[in-house]
């Protein structure tokens, strides 16, 4: 806790400009000697992968600042290829993210900072974001330094803001009030096709500069705020995943965006890992909400219709014994019905043969047949006397 206490103490008194252009003066240092020494015990100190890097040698690179923002290997960091994908621009951790309440955005426990004062001092500007969604992500000096784009987008103004450079380690962020719209930034304002989107590159001590892809190295500037407004005449356009610039050691990025236009991964929270490339949340336009719960229709409807037609069938042979279906109902009529004519045939038989028993004499001669009832008697049948 003292320990803390002295670090957050300091960084009020500590000449953080002087420092960082100081730093930053021996990180863009030629001297073969020095930076093969610096980029030796950085990497030493801080665990870097050179692995992933296109140059793998401290002696591949000019400076420290060059080995600080090193390129990578094309299949060292795969981007997400779903359609609705937002992608995490950086390496890093998530410091927080959430929803900008009442032009607000949660810093730390008891923390906040104001969007205005986060985006240049600009209502209008922060409008835009008013109720949205923010993230930020925090670089630790082992990472990846170069910042890409989450979607595509046009850019349409580059707002510099001069400001202090205090530390924004967690340590900071939860003991310096308002941290991140106070220390020096650059915030860029990209359209893209479902809405604005604010990308801000956070400053920090020892920070020695920010660049862009398109104006080069920004900061340091002077100590006003300078707007440059990229829409007219020649807008600068940059894809998915392209990169759209760089910090000189680490520092933070916040994301900006409006109500409803984006939702962060589930599982992602304050203190989780993230790589460049990798998924930050979707874009809510663009998720597949709409065909996922259409496939199941699509695959059930059919299905009741064989159920109807069977049904059908079971009804049409209820009501029709004549019927040939082979279900369990139509087998037992079907199986039945030999058997009844088997036994009227031999019934008739037997009838037929105990009749011509009844007619015939006890000689074996045929009795005349008896007289109908209802016949008149004949003289023949009369009596003799």
């Amino acid at each position: 806790m003292l320990k803390d206490d002295l670090f957050i103490a300091s960084q009020y008194v500590l000449p953080h400009h002087w420092l960082s252009r100081l730093v930053g003066k021996l990180a863009a240092c030629e001297s073969r000697w020095l930076k093969n020494q610096l980029i030796t015990r950085f990497i030493r100190q801080y665990d870097v992968r050179l692995d992933e890097a296109q140059r793998q040698h401290p002696q591949d690179f000019r400076s420290f600042n060059d080995f600080f923002t090193r390129e990578l290997l094309p299949e060292a960091r795969p981007q997400d290829q779903a359609v609705d994908s937002l992608l995490s621009p950086v390496d890093g951790a998530v410091s927080q993210l959430g929803r900008i309440q009442h032009g607000r955005i949660f810093q730390a426990k008891g923390q906040a900072f104001s969007l205005t004062e986060l985006l240049g001092g600009s209502r209008q500007r922060a409008e835009d974001f008013a109720g949205g969604q923010f993230a930020t992500l925090y670089l630790s000096p082992r990472d990846y330094h170069r910042v890409h784009m989450p979607m595509p987008g046009k850019l349409r103004e580059m707002i510099y803001v001069p400001g202090a450079l205090f530390s924004v380690n967690q340590t900071t962020a939860e003991r310096v009030p308002g941290l991140f719209a106070r220390n020096e930034r650059l915030v860029c304002i990209f359209d893209t096709e479902h809405g604005p989107m604010a990308m801000v590159l956070v400053g920090a001590m020892i920070v020695a500069a920010i660049e862009t892809v398109w104006a080069g190295q920004i900061t340091p500037a002077s100590r006003k705020i300078k707007v440059t407004d990229y829409r007219d005449p020649q807008p600068v356009e940059l894809d998915k995943g392209e990169e759209m610039g760089r910090f000189c050691l680490g520092s933070t990025v916040v994301l900006c965006f409006p109500d409803g236009m984006v939702d962060w991964s589930k599982e992602l929270e304050a203190g989780s890992p993230i790589r460049m490339g990798s998924r930050l949340g979707s874009i809510s336009a663009l998720r597949p909400d709409e065909p996922e719960t259409a496939e199941p229709e699509e695959t059930t409807e059919p299905e009741p219709e064989p159920e109807t037609e069977q049904a059908e069938a079971e009804t049409d042979t209820h009501s029709s014994p004549s019927s040939t279906s082979a279900t369990p109902e139509t087998l037992t009529p079907a199986t039945e019905q030999p058997v009844t004519d088997t036994v009227e045939a031999v019934e008739a038989i037997e009838a037929e043969e105990l009749k011509k028993e009844e007619t015939q004499a006890p000689d074996g001669t045929d009795q005349p047949s008896p007289v109908d009832e209802h016949t008149p008697e004949s003289d023949t049948d009369k009596p003799r006397t």
